[in-house]
């Protein structure tokens, strides 16, 4: 995994004499082997910031880097993107095979045309984000939520990303499947070394996953650093704002799906 760094993003939407900036002039930098933690209010830019990483959020300005090299907008993706609901973003008429091998590049085990390798790497693939055996003959409307989560990562994993985004990727889900989804985020990590953005609204979320806590309000980072140091003591109000609505301890489950 490699390094993403965001030098001077910002994202316009509209005319400059009548539009509306998302993304003003981001600085941040997602560390390699690191989960970095973007946290913020609806609106405040997360999503905005990480479409403009994978290309679905055209930048004004600035520029976002991989491994610094720029993120290319055409060809194999070195940043993936896990989005809120994974029912949109599986192909209901594929099985779970299907769509997880369909994004493995070629030239990379289970990439060659040959269907055997491909079904043997897709299962590999949802045996790491704990599906259980046989899911990938399975389509994502037989699926529960949290499972059709481990598949949209599954897929993501299946490109061989340098850095993965997820946005949101617990909001839609009921607090135990939230729990065990961010189990199988955890455990990735360790075992992969991710570098990940995890961007979500709850501050609860971010701090059982994040080695690193970002803080965006409208539009714009406002305090970054390690997770301990800035939730133990934020330096910006806006985050004492936040950490101030964090349900109490136990709200985020670690039970099993």
């Amino acid at each position: 995994m490699s390094e993403l760094r965001f030098e001077g993003a910002t994202v316009r939407f509209g005319s400059r004499r009548h539009g509306h900036v998302a993304v003003d002039d981001v600085d941040l930098v997602v560390p390699s082997g690191t989960v970095v933690g973007l946290v913020g209010e609806s609106g405040s830019g997360k999503s905005t910031l990480a479409r403009a990483a994978v290309g679905l959020a055209p930048l004004t300005a600035g520029r976002v880097l991989a491994d610094g090299r720029p993120v290319p907008r055409h060809g194999r993706r070195p940043v993936q993107m896990v989005f809120q609901d994974p029912f949109a973003s599986l192909d209901p008429r594929m099985t779970v095979g299907e769509s997880v091998a369909e994004a493995i590049p070629r030239g990379f085990p289970g990439g060659r045309a040959g269907g055997a390798s491909r079904r043997a790497e897709a299962s590999r693939l949802a045996g790491l984000v704990g599906l259980p055996d046989g899911v990938v003959d399975s389509y994502p409307a037989r699926l529960s939520g949290g499972q059709r989560q481990r598949v949209a990562l599954a897929r993501a994993l299946a490109g061989r990303p340098q850095v993965i985004i997820a946005d949101e990727i617990t909001s839609a889900l009921d607090v135990s499947t939230q729990g065990a989804v961010l189990n199988v985020v955890r455990d990735l990590q360790r075992e992969l070394r991710l570098s990940m953005l995890f961007i979500s609204h709850n501050l609860a979320v971010v701090r059982y996953v994040s080695d690193v806590v970002a803080v965006m309000r409208a539009g714009q980072i406002v305090e970054c650093g390690p997770a301990e140091r800035v939730l133990a003591a934020p330096g910006h109000e806006y985050t004492r704002e936040l950490l101030a609505a964090v349900p109490r301890p136990g709200s985020v489950l670690t039970a099993e799906d």
